[in-house]
């Protein structure tokens, strides 16, 4: 028995460690909050209670922390390593005695500190929760309450398997001794804000009371707004009043989400065997972020890439395994099909139609609906890209569920609102086979039953996932910078749309993209696809694709892009072996060694998961085919050349560089390339590339060049078409794309996708190379028109102009 426990306890040890199995959030509590074990630890808990003391006590040993139940000692006084915060309800009184117990022992703490000016205790607050289930908007008591004796015996026996200990970060008494001082109110102080930041923390792990639906649906009919759209279809339809109010209450049925947790935990017991069937692994990153977001109160928008139609359960079980409430998730009307559109509902899914256009009861249900969710506080996710990426690049944001999110804080939000964008990232995307025939040209397939089972049969070794949390968006921030009076818009009713939004919101989309971007996630394949799609064979020997992915990890970990996104911790050749497990490539043996390669298929599907990180390499690739082309050039002339090109880059692959870093960013990229032996640079700043590594240099660069080709074309079509608008110039530009790929066998499905060139046309007017007219700035299309040209190949010129000639021939 270890000193400090009782009797009781310790007779509580055995049957506990048979029905518990408890989950700690963060799984690493030493590294994520930085716990200095060589200082005192003392734990809070915010009720008296043995059973989540031992609970608590296998976790932490566990963890490699100390036993609560090993006094600490101090200066030659004994201190107990654990203490209770606030009273609770038992069977026969009130444990009335806890906070005065509390304060008593901060109080000898904090003298302690007065004394000895190197001691720094630390208390870690945690707590115990046994079951996540929210209550409802019914209960008359609170879901929060703390339970007595017989209450917790009920809940180990219920919830022994489902139990959660969530640890803290740590609070230093030597800081609040230094800040604040060490007299008792700094101790009541302390106890006050514990309790508030465990009834915090239970609500971050439960969520909000559910609503019950019906209830929810006639709140939402007595809104004015609903009121007045209902009125304004029944006078446009010519029908009664009766009639309108059915159709929108139908309306209601076909968008509302039935949450249920019974159906979360079902989901998560049959998710936990479906990622271990398919996933070998899944790595998460950044969760602490946004865990200490919901329990600050924070109304929490996730905005995801959208890769995989797993990607809606992929983040909701990363949630809840990280402690956090399962978001309401906006799904396309598409997916409610039987059986799944049930179960998706009742998993936190409400449904979207494509389009709400001309449906004015529709819209205002909807904004209505998604008001609801944030007043009530429940977590939202959508995809702003609309859709899922068929390239595997991000695609444009739709800019309506943003600004529905905007209209609601006009609503007059009583607590902040944050979107986080979150990276989703796979080593196998089960749809991209498809994805390749719809680029071809296939209808896409509508999901039914029938898909889910035939996908279902395709379940393999998926590899790895990822999912990272990306730099959150505080949109009361944000809109302070932005729009200073926005406050004088607040509108309860929530009718009116200030004429700020559309613009607003248009930026935001674009930086919502650009934190996605910056929390990607690099891994084997991606890494190997990246080398060996920018060879032109698509094959390498072994050592040359383990030389080239080395060659990444080292401009990713030492010229950096980002603080959010991520690097496999393991080597190269570790990267190469993976990859070559999951059996994409074809690899060939002669007496020199292997050689491994892509066929014709897996070339085109392999672009998918380059485009994932393409945006990582832009910079660097192109100062590698900079010096490819011309062999030395001035730093100077290098960072010029970088920053003409750069804005298209930017826009195209949403990149996060402001144009006042770019330039340092360039050099850092330089000095990178130069310490892994593939130039020099002199002591005037100039640089050179190195014959005996020119491979590497040469792979490098090629992962950007089929995106110059394309701005090739657009910029040398605009001066000998000047009378052709966007749409033709769009189209004449995705023409001669195609041809030049087929001509020089480019695969890739974005080489001529109209969306690029219509990006790039943006871009364009943006530098002001077009005006609002369409009529070109011709000195300076041209001069970045040579500059693209000298930085292709002979070959490639020679077709761009060719098509151009034919191109300016046809009527």
């Amino acid at each position: 028995m270890s000193s400090g426990q009782s009797l009781p306890s310790a007779l509580l040890k055995l049957p506990l460690s048979m029905m518990v199995k408890g989950t700690t959030i963060p799984s690493n509590p030493i590294e994520d909050h930085g716990i200095d074990l060589n200082k005192p630890i003392v734990y809070a808990l915010p009720y008296r209670s043995s059973v989540d003391l031992l609970t608590l006590q296998a976790q932490v040993i566990q963890l490699g922390l100390p036993d609560l139940f090993t006094p600490i000692e101090i200066n030659g006084k004994s201190f107990r390593r654990y203490v209770f915060i606030s009273s609770r309800q038992t069977v026969m009184s009130n444990d009335h005695n806890v906070p005065n117990e509390s304060i008593a022992l901060f109080s000898e703490l904090l003298e302690q500190h007065k004394y000895d000016n190197k001691l720094d205790v630390q208390v870690i607050p945690t707590s115990v929760l046994w079951g996540r289930k929210p209550g409802k908007e019914s209960q008359k008591t609170s879901y929060l309450q703390a339970l007595n004796g017989p209450e917790k015996a009920i809940a180990v026996l219920k919830y022994g398997r489902d139990c959660l200990v969530r640890i803290s970060p740590v609070v230093s008494l030597r800081y609040m001794a230094d800040s604040h001082g060490t007299d008792v109110s700094i101790a009541h102080k302390l106890a006050r804000v514990a309790r508030i930041h465990f009834s915090r923390q239970k609500l971050a792990a439960s969520g909000p009371n559910l609503p019950n639906r019906e209830a929810l649906f006639a709140r939402l009919m007595r809104s004015k707004a609903i009121i007045k759209a209902i009125e304004d279809t029944a006078k446009a339809k010519n029908i009664s009043l009766e009639k309108a109010r059915k159709e929108a209450h139908s309306i209601m049925d076909e968008i509302a989400s039935d949450f249920s947790y019974s159906m979360i935990k079902k989901g998560e017991r049959l998710l936990s065997w479906l990622w271990n069937r398919i996933y070998q692994d899944l790595n998460i990153n950044n969760a602490s972020v946004v865990r200490k977001l919901a329990q600050d109160g924070h109304e929490i928008v996730y905005v995801p890439c959208h890769r995989s139609h797993m990607d809606y359960l992929l983040l909701s079980y990363v949630l809840y395994h990280e402690g956090m409430v399962p978001p309401h998730i906006a799904a396309g009307i598409n997916l409610n099909f039987f059986p799944a559109g049930p179960i998706f509902r009742r998993g936190g899914a409400f449904f979207i139609r494509r389009s709400f256009k001309g449906n004015k009861l529709y819209s205002t249900i909807f904004r209505e609906y998604l008001a609801e969710l944030f007043s009530k506080g429940y977590s939202v996710e959508y995809f702003s890209e609309g859709g899922r990426s068929r390239t595997g690049r991000l695609l444009q944001a739709k800019t309506g569920m943003l600004a529905m999110t905007i209209q609601a804080m006009l609503r007059g939000l009583n607590r902040p609102v944050t979107l986080v964008p979150v990276y989703i990232g796979y080593e196998h995307v089960m749809e991209v086979s498809t994805y390749a025939k719809e680029l071809r040209g296939k209808r896409k397939e509508k999901e039914n039953a029938g898909l889910v089972l035939k996908t279902i049969r395709k379940l393999r070794n998926f590899g790895q996932g990822y999912v990272n949390f990306g730099e959150p968006i505080q949109l009361n921030h944000y809109l302070n910078e932005q729009v200073p009076e926005w406050t004088q818009d607040i509108d309860p009713v929530g009718s009116a749309k200030p004429q700020w939004i559309n613009p607003i919101v248009n930026i935001l989309a674009n930086k919502v993209m650009t934190h996605i971007n910056d929390a990607a996630a690099t891994n084997a394949l991606t890494l190997c696809a990246t080398a060996l799609l920018a060879s032109r064979q698509r094959a390498l020997s072994r050592d040359s694709l383990i030389k080239q992915v080395d060659c990444y990890l080292a401009l990713l970990k030492n010229a950096p892009y980002s603080s959010t996104f991520t690097v496999p911790s393991e080597s190269a050749e570790e990267l190469v072996c993976h990859a070559e497990s999951l059996d994409k490539f074809v690899i060939d043996s002669d007496s020199m060694g292997d050689v491994v390669s892509l066929d014709r298929n897996q070339s085109i599907l392999m672009t998918y998961y380059r485009n994932n990180i393409i945006h990582l390499f832009a910079i660097p690739s192109l100062i590698a085919q900079i010096l490819i082309r011309h062999q030395k050039l001035s730093l100077k002339k290098i960072k010029t050349n970088v920053a003409l090109i750069y804005p298209f880059l930017k826009q195209e692959l949403f990149l996060s560089i402001e144009d006042d870093k770019l330039g340092e960013f360039t050099e850092s990229t330089i000095e990178e390339i130069a310490r892994l032996g593939l130039i020099t640079v002199d002591g005037r700043h100039n640089v050179a590339i190195r014959q005996d590594n020119i491979q590497m240099l040469m792979l490098l660069g090629r992962t950007i060049t089929e995106t110059l080709q394309r701005y090739a074309i657009t910029l040398n079509l605009l001066p000998t078409s000047p009378n052709l608008n966007k749409g033709d110039l769009e189209q004449k530009s995705q023409e001669i794309a195609q041809r030049l790929g087929r001509l020089h066998g480019i695969n890739a499905p974005e080489f001529f996708d109209k969306g690029v060139f219509s990006s790039m046309l943006t871009t364009l007017k943006q530098q002001d190379y077009l005006d609002n007219d369409g009529s070109c700035d011709q000195e300076r299309s041209q001069a970045l028109a040579d500059l693209l040209y000298s930085l292709l190949s002979p070959e490639v010129c020679l077709t761009i102009k060719e098509s151009i000639c034919q191109a300016s021939e046809t009527p």
